[in-house]
């Protein structure tokens, strides 16, 4: 980027405001304000979107129920397991 071209410059070029400092080290935290000010602003001032009503639990298919006998009735790991003895003494 040339410095006769609009917008900001580059981050690494010299700042526009002519202290001669690099512009992420003079006024790219500025800048980053500003904007994030301005988005604040536009993100107040828009309407919000209007939130639908919460989906109820009938909306959703109800989960087949197959009898599946190779599984154990609790399949997710949180059977009872039977307590064994932790082994004990040197590796």
């Amino acid at each position: 980027m040339t410095p006769s071209s609009a917008g900001s410059p580059g981050r690494n070029e010299i700042c526009r405001c002519g202290s001669g400092r690099k512009y992420k080290q003079c006024c790219l935290p500025k800048d980053e304000a500003t904007a994030a000010a301005a988005r604040a602003l536009a993100a107040a001032e828009a309407p919000a979107p209007v939130a639908e009503a919460v989906p109820s639990t009938s909306a959703r298919p109800p989960k087949p129920q197959t009898p599946q006998p190779w599984k154990a009735t609790a399949s997710r790991g949180f059977a009872r397991r039977t307590r064994t003895p932790r082994k004990m003494g040197g590796g």
